[in-house]
């Protein structure tokens, strides 16, 4: 007698797999078919998804998204345009007016600067001018000496500088020009180079400020004592710091060239 043949759960024959896959198939196919009125099967067609419910917002929201959508130059104009029209007016009258105002207030800052600079330019001509003069009568003076005289012609001196040169020069003098010119008999006559047609002294400015110049100078000395033989003549380019006191023009500095 033939053993019959024993299939497990997962032993299941092609054959059969197709029938339960057509039998399934034929289940579906009944679900969508119904009968009419007069009995006739009719296919049912598939169903569409549901169309998604839209909400109309509210007034409250729609508002609020309205005026986050408004921009401002837009919202200003409409406001300008509410306005009543004599406001209108007084308004662009207030903005020409600061308008105005700020061209005046610019207008006077630049008149300022230029009214300064004009008057900084007329103080450093003049300055010009009297820093020469000074330095042309100041240079014969202070380069100048004489043994018989010496306190005076060191005090005449002193009267032509200030500050801290005044007293450099009364330690120069007191210490080593006084007592060698008194030794030696020393007398030496500065005075600044003139043209020959009797013109201007020779003087030139470096450089000028309203209350500083600096000053070059021609000038010769002629020296006598008992060390030289006759006269001996020395020609100098004297550079002389001029500056603005209280009591005019004075010598600040002098330099040998």
């Amino acid at each position: 007698m033939a053993n019959p043949t024993i299939r497990g759960r997962g032993s299941t024959s092609p054959g059969r797999r197709a029938m339960s896959a057509a039998a399934r198939a034929a289940a579906k196919r009944s679900d969508r078919v119904r009968p009419d009125p007069a009995g006739s099967p009719v296919l049912d067609a598939p169903r569409a998804p549901a169309p998604r419910r839209l909400e109309a917002p509210d007034d409250a929201s729609q508002a609020r998204r309205d005026e986050n959508q408004q921009v401002g130059p837009v919202v200003l104009a409409e406001e300008s345009a509410a306005l009543p029209p004599e406001r209108r007016r007084r308004r662009r009258r207030v903005r020409l007016c600061a308008l105005l105002a700020v061209l005046l207030v610019l207008g006077l800052a630049a008149v300022g600067v230029l009214g300064w600079e004009y008057a900084e330019g007329r103080r450093t001509d003049a300055a010009r001018t009297e820093a020469v003069a000074a330095a042309r009568k100041a240079a014969p003076v202070v380069l100048s000496y004489d043994h018989r005289r010496l306190e005076a012609d060191f005090a005449a001196a002193r009267g032509h500088l200030t500050g801290a040169f005044e007293e450099e020069y009364g330690r120069t003098t007191s210490k080593v020009v006084g007592p060698t010119a008194k030794k030696y008999r020393g007398v030496v006559k500065a005075s600044v180079v003139a043209p020959p047609d009797g013109g201007a002294p020779a003087a030139s400015v470096v450089s000028v400020s309203p209350d500083r110049a600096v000053v070059l100078l021609f000038v010769n000395q002629v020296t006598t004592s008992t060390q030289v033989t006759g006269s001996r003549v020395d020609l100098n380019r004297v550079r002389m710091t001029m500056t603005r006191t209280s009591g005019g023009w004075k010598v600040s500095a002098v330099d040998a060239l």
